[in-house]
């Protein structure tokens, strides 16, 4: 018989905790749950779900310091729940770690969607490292474009010989955008490929990043030359603006 899989749940909500609880029982996981910030990472450790949901309200200590205390030892998919309508704390939980995030009140479908897309991308990385593990990694070139250099190996970017500081997710999309320079990319595939998972058409973290990035890159934010919006298709990143 095969082992269900374990989600540990922290919400101080005893009452959508357990509703949530039944009815992921019966898609077949096994549900825990804990109700405090404060104790929630003594019980992550010890239980070592295989997918942690995180409440961002929370009495003792809030979602996001939780997650920032057991991202670096957990290394299970954290799906954060808020029911807060400002996309930057949604952009901080991902830039802590989290992986996904779904708004409250709760569709639980929708729930349920997140949770198996996060498991098929967990299966999917497995996959990919077992197949690679017999050869070793090539080494990533640098990019440059005009003042624009950028170290892949390093994880660090100049503009005109200035450091540039970019968070991880701002880095990883600075990268896809200048690797795919010239080409109009598809929020669906800039997401995917920044995220890992399929875009559900409401996530807006990649429009918060690219407005991230042109504040730090364009002359003038308001008005970007570097990287462009397509209308109805997409973001161009513009080799000869550098």
């Amino acid at each position: 018989m095969k082992e269900r899989l374990r989600i540990l749940l922290v919400e101080d909500d005893q009452r959508l905790a357990w509703l949530i609880r039944d009815y992921l029982e019966l898609q077949d996981f096994e549900v825990l749950i804990e109700g405090r910030g404060d104790t929630a990472p003594g019980r992550i450790f010890k239980e070592n779900p295989d997918l942690l949901i995180l409440d961002l309200m929370l009495p003792g200590k809030d979602g996001l310091a939780v997650c920032r205390a057991v991202r670096s030892k957990y290394h299970g998919p954290i799906l954060i729940l808020t029911a807060c309508e400002d996309d930057m704390e949604q952009v901080v939980g991902l830039e802590l770690g989290a992986d996904d995030y779904v708004k409250k009140p709760i569709e639980p479908r929708v729930l349920l969607a997140r949770i198996r897309a996060l498991f098929r991308r967990v299966e999917n990385d497995i996959n990919q490292n077992k197949s690679t593990t017999t050869f070793l990694p090539e080494p990533e070139e640098d990019i440059h474009f005009g003042g624009l250099k950028i170290s892949r190996s390093s994880h660090v970017a100049f503009l005109d010989n200035k450091l540039i500081e970019l968070t991880t997710t701002e880095f990883k999309l600075l990268c896809f955008l200048a690797t795919n320079a010239g080409r109009v990319l598809e929020r669906e595939l800039i997401f995917s490929a920044i995220r890992g998972i399929d875009y559900d058409g409401l996530d807006r973290s990649i429009d918060i990043a690219i407005s991230r990035l042109r504040k730090k890159l364009e002359i003038d934010p308001a008005a970007p030359k570097r990287i462009k919006t397509i209308w109805r298709q997409g973001y161009l990143f513009v080799k000869d603006a550098w």
